[in-house]
C-alpha cells in the first residue's frame, strides 16, 4: 500500500456499510449488556463489584478469541488483560477502557438503569460503562467482518493487527494505583493506544488532556492552651491559611495551571492552639514544563512558613503526566475524521482538563487518542448520561479507526522509531 495514502480511504465503502450494520444488529444485546454493567456497584473501592464486571468483561473478550489473564489486588479491583494475536508484522495496539466508577455501594439500587427522552441513565453509563461496551463490540464487529466471504485475503485481513490488548482497568477513578504499571509495561510495546472514555458532550474526541498531581500537605505547629497561655502555641491552622492564600496566587503564574486546595482539616478541640493541620492539593498544568514548574513552586512555598516554629512535608498521592498533542496522534485524528465524514457526521478533537489513562500512555511518547466512546455527559453525578443514538455511529467509527490504523503503513513505520 502506499505510504501516502489519505487517511480512512484504506477501508473500503463496503467495509465501512458492514461494520455500521453489525453493530447495528448488536445494539438491542448492547443495551442489554450496559443495563447489566450500571446495576453493578462498582466503585472503585468495591472490589466486589469491579471484579463481577471485570469478570464479565474477561469472558467476553474470552468469546472474541482472546486470552485473558487476571491481574490481581488484594483488596482494589482486579485488572482484566485480554490479547487477540493476529496478522504477523502488523501494528501492536492497545485499548483501555475501566471497570470502576465513583459511586458508593447501594447507587445502582437507588438509581438504576433506565431509558427515557433517547437517553440512557445510571451510575457509570457514560463514565464509563458503555465506552468499555464500545471497546468490546468494535473489536466484535472487526472479528466479524467478512465472514461471509468466500475466504480469501478480505477474511485473512479482518484482523490485521499483529497484536491487539484490551485492558479493563480496576481502580482508574483514584488515579489507577495499581493498574498503571501494568499499563505502562503494555504500552510500551505498543505502537499505538485508544482510550474508551465518552466523547465529551459536544461530541469532540480528546487528543490531549492536562497533566495531575495530588500533593499532601501535612504542617505542624505546637500545642498551647487557648487561654492560658496561647502565646506558647504555633497555629498549624493559621499556618495552613498562609499556604492556601499563596497556593491560590500560583493560578495567575501561568495560564495553563491550576491549583487547588480542595480539602481542609486540622485542630482537635476549640480551646487549643492546633498541633497539624493538612491541605490536599489539585494541580494541573497542559504541559509537562509547566506541571514541573508549579509543582516546584508549591515546594518552594511549602519550604518557607510564615508562621515561626512551624514545618511543613509533602507526600505525593498521584500524578499523571500531561497528555500532550503529538505530532503522530494528527495521523490518527486525521483517521477518525475521514472515518467519521464517510460514516454521515463530523468530530472535532479537543483539549479537556481531566486526566485518564491517555495521560499515562501518552507521557510516554505512545501516540494515543481518548474519547472514543458514545457520546455522554454529566459524568460524576445524579445526572449521568448517554445519547442512545449516538451507540451505533460511534462504535462502528472505532472499529472502521482500527482498521484503517492496522492498515497504515504510516502507523507501521513508527515502531523502529519511537522514542
Amino acid at each position: 500500500m502506499d505510504a501516502l495514502v489519505a487517511p480512512g480511504t484504506a477501508v473500503g465503502a463496503d467495509e465501512l456499510e458492514e461494520l455500521d450494520a453489525i453493530i447495528q444488529d448488536e445494539l438491542p444485546a448492547y443495551l442489554e449488556d450496559l443495563s447489566t454493567l450500571v446495576n453493578t456497584d462498582c466503585g472503585s473501592y468495591t472490589k466486589a463489584g469491579v471484579d463481577q464486571v471485570g469478570r464479565w468483561t474477561g469472558r467476553f473478550l474470552e468469546r472474541l478469541g482472546a486470552e485473558v489473564t487476571y491481574r490481581l489486588h488484594p483488596t482494589l479491583g482486579n485488572t482484566v488483560v485480554g490479547e487477540i494475536a493476529g496478522r504477523p508484522g502488523g501494528p501492536r495496539a492497545l485499548l483501555i477502557g475501566h471497570l470502576d466508577t465513583v459511586f458508593p455501594e447501594g447507587t445502582a439500587r437507588q438509581r438504576p438503569f433506565r431509558v427515557a427522552g433517547g437517553r440512557a441513565f445510571g451510575p457509570g453509563v457514560a463514565d464509563t460503562k458503555s465506552g468499555l461496551l464500545s471497546g468490546l463490540y468494535a473489536l466484535l464487529a472487526l472479528l466479524a467482518l467478512g465472514e461471509g466471504d468466500d475466504g480469501g485475503e478480505d477474511e485473512e485481513e479482518a484482523f490485521p493487527f499483529e497484536r491487539l490488548t484490551f485492558v479493563a482497568n480496576s481502580d482508574e477513578e483514584i488515579g489507577s494505583p495499581s493498574s498503571t504499571p501494568i499499563i505502562r509495561e503494555l504500552a510500551l510495546d505498543s505502537d499505538v493506544c485508544f482510550v474508551l472514555e465518552c466523547a465529551r458532550a459536544n461530541g469532540d474526541i480528546v487528543s490531549s488532556r492536562k497533566g495531575v498531581v495530588d500533593l499532601r500537605l501535612a504542617i505542624t505547629g505546637r500545642a498551647a492552651h487557648a487561654g492560658v497561655e496561647p502565646e506558647k502555641g504555633r497555629s498549624a491552622i493559621v499556618e495552613a491559611a498562609h499556604q492556601v492564600l499563596a497556593l491560590q496566587g500560583l493560578n495567575e503564574r501561568w495560564p495553563d495551571v491550576t491549583c487547588t486546595v480542595g480539602v481542609i482539616s486540622g485542630g482537635t478541640r476549640p480551646n487549643v492552639v492546633p498541633e497539624s493541620a493538612t491541605l490536599e492539593v489539585d494541580l494541573r498544568a497542559a504541559s509537562r514544563e509547566h506541571l514541573v514548574a508549579a509543582e516546584a513552586a508549591i515546594r518552594e512555598i511549602a519550604a518557607s512558613p510564615t508562621v515561626p516554629d512551624t514545618r511543613i512535608t509533602i507526600e505525593e498521592l498521584s500524578r499523571h503526566w500531561p497528555m500532550e498533542k503529538a505530532d503522530r496522534s494528527d495521523r490518527l485524528i486525521a483517521h477518525a475524521q475521514a472515518l467519521a465524514n464517510r460514516l454521515g457526521f463530523s468530530v472535532r478533537d479537543a483539549a479537556t482538563g481531566g486526566a485518564s489513562d491517555a495521560n499515562t500512555t501518552a507521557g510516554l511518547g505512545v501516540p494515543t487518542l481518548d474519547g472514543l466512546g458514545p457520546i455522554g455527559g454529566s459524568d460524576h453525578s445524579p445526572a449521568e448520561y448517554l445519547e442512545i443514538d449516538s451507540i451505533v455511529p460511534r462504535t462502528a467509527l472505532l472499529a472502521a479507526l482500527l482498521l484503517a490504523v492496522a492498515r497504515d503503513p504510516v502507523v507501521a513505520s513508527w515502531r523502529p522509531h519511537r522514542a
